[in-house]
């Protein structure tokens, strides 16, 4: 079993990066599943059902979705297992920008589109930087001089990220990222399988159900701004 986590902003192209790779790779005659990870809602189980991609969806709904992805993970992948699955490919978009955290010796893929502006790069954290392949979608609506910056931006936040420039309509560019898919390393479980990145510090009483604002609600671990510049 060979496991492989997909993360990226919202509407970067992710489930469609993901329909194209297994398309190439069921010609070599592997099986693949899919788990859906997300906050409130998710369509892309439609999409893919229609490609016959046994797929299941995990909600958040209340919970942090990264927290929620961590803690569900391990029976991801025995359900892969069980389903006798050669990959198990996970999908989680980054809410944040901060977390759909990587795992340690576990194939970590970022998607990430031209249109969301040469600064995002720098925004998105370890989602991309912690990367081992940094997927580029939607350069066919850009120019060339827009995608060698966006990339160069990319390679300034990830150096060690493998990039990809894939169109998500067409699939051009995803026989290669198949190929290295393939790499991905074989495992058995996850228990004491270690994060490549902490998870935001943050237990507060909005947290635990708290609605009121005030002072005196503001309890447990938060972080204020110092709006008067005073040291």
């Amino acid at each position: 079993m060979r496991l492989v986590t997909v993360a990226g902003p919202p509407s970067s192209g992710k489930t469609s990066i993901i329909i194209k790779t297994i398309e190439e790779l069921e010609q070599k005659g592997f099986t693949i599943g899919v788990v859906k990870f997300d906050c409130l809602s998710a369509q892309d189980e439609e999409h893919y059902s229609a490609h016959n991609i046994p797929v299941k969806t995990g909600l958040s709904r209340g919970l942090c979705p990264d927290h929620f992805f961590v803690s569900n993970i391990e029976e991801a992948l025995r359900w892969a297992k069980e389903k006798k699955f050669d990959f198990l490919i996970t999908e989680s978009a980054g809410l944040c920008n901060r977390c759909s955290p990587h795992i340690k010796d576990v194939l970590a893929i970022c998607v990430i589109d031209n249109l969301s502006g040469v600064n995002t790069p720098k925004k998105i954290g370890p989602m991309l930087k912690l990367a081992d392949i940094v997927v580029i979608t939607k350069g066919d609506i850009v120019s060339q001089a827009e995608r060698e910056v966006f990339a160069y931006r990319v390679r300034q936040v990830n150096p060690r990220g493998m990039i990809v420039q894939i169109n998500g309509v067409t699939g051009q560019g995803s026989f290669y990222l198949a190929k290295l898919v393939e790499k991905a390393s074989t495992l058995e479980t996850l228990q004491g399988a270690t994060l490549r990145f902490t998870m935001p510090g943050a237990l507060c009483s909005y947290c635990l159900g708290e609605r009121k604002i005030g002072d005196d609600k503001q309890i447990g671990v938060s972080k204020l701004v110092n709006f008067r510049g005073e040291e």
